[in-house]
């Protein structure tokens, strides 16, 4: 039975020490980012090396790949993709058509090299004062806009055998501050905060999604989301309606303060299902899966429906997808 963590590696190939470490704490996925990725074979060797240190051909191996500024693997091995605020810009239609085109081709790519997991689509309704950290991450102000264009992103992704997780949970847009460095906090009422949920309500179908370390004063003035049993509770599972499995943001972010076991603690006593450890720092690690419970009761359940979730791809023609896409770049003056 693993455990319900997710950890990250140090490079391009595991070392005998996190060998050790995979085989002995069995967390339930590996997440990868770029100091992870070289090409093709090199992926698919550290896939199949994670694979075989946790003894499970479905353990799930995720990354961050959305396109813009934050996609992990890149040129010349693989093809870049315009931000998600970018393609929320076109006209309605051809930024659906757009959206689902591209996670289409991110499966592909992932599917290829063994990852069966996107933290993918941003859900986050942008507005002005959007921080940064999320700005043309986010599809759009209007949170219409972002759920139809999610869910074509979402839906593209799954036709590649590939399982969305949408983020962040219970809503990033009006965070005014990078939950890498320091924790965001948001004054907004309870009221004005339906309009941040509606994309996660109307995508509350799909298999997993991730936290925000974001307080929200009107839901719980004393913790962030991640470590909130009220909004992961009343809001997450109640207001929004997800049944699906779901993780924290990176437990190493600045948002989150005190020893790694602790953080853990706070996360599972929320309620969440799976703890995300990213950086590959292999003391935090093992702090971490100290304090992460074997993966049971509901949360394997929730576990095995987003293990279900990833299919054999549908079948496609590569090329004819891909003149599609650069035909609607070229009808809108995309480079």
């Amino acid at each position: 039975m693993p455990r319900a963590f997710i950890a990250g590696c140090a490079g391009l190939a595991l070392t005998p020490e996190e060998r050790a470490f995979l085989s002995e704490a069995d967390p339930w996925g590996l997440i990868l980012f770029k100091r992870n990725v070289a090409d093709r074979g090199q992926i698919r060797a550290l896939t199949q090396d994670f694979r075989n240190c946790v003894k499970r051909a479905d353990a799930p191996v995720l990354i961050d790949q959305e396109g813009g500024r934050v996609q992990r693997m890149g040129p010349p091995e693989w093809l870049a993709y315009p931000a998600a605020g970018r393609i929320g810009a076109f006209e309605p239609a051809l930024a659906e058509a757009a959206a689902r085109l591209i996670g289409r081709l991110i499966a592909y790519d992932l599917h290829e090299v063994g990852i069966t997991a996107d933290c993918a689509p941003v859900l986050d309704v942008a507005e002005p004062g959007t921080h940064a950290v999320i700005g043309a991450r986010a599809w759009s102000e209007d949170p219409g806009r972002v759920a139809t264009f999610g869910r074509a992103f979402a839906e593209g992704l799954l036709a590649g055998g590939v399982a969305p997780v949408i983020k962040h949970m219970p809503g990033h847009g009006r965070a005014r501050a990078d939950s890498h460095r320091e924790l965001p906090t948001v004054a907004a009422s309870r009221e004005a905060l339906q309009r941040d949920f509606a994309p996660f309500k109307a995508l509350a179908g799909l298999p997993m999604a991730m936290t925000a370390h974001v307080v929200y004063r009107a839901l719980d003035p004393d913790r962030p989301a991640t470590a909130s049993r009220v909004v992961v509770e009343e809001v997450m599972r109640g207001e929004i309606g997800f049944g699906g499995l779901i993780m924290s943001d990176d437990v190493s972010m600045n948002a989150l303060s005190g020893p790694f076991e602790e953080r853990a603690r706070a996360i599972f006593a929320a309620g969440l299902d799976i703890a995300l450890h990213c950086n590959g720092d292999l003391d935090e690690a093992r702090a971490v899966a100290s304090a992460s419970p074997p993966l049971a009761g509901e949360g394997a359940r929730r576990a095995a429906r987003a293990l279900a979730a990833i299919r054999l791809p549908e079948p496609l023609d590569l090329e004819r997808a891909r003149a599609d896409l650069a035909a609607i770049y070229a009808r809108l003056g995309v480079a």
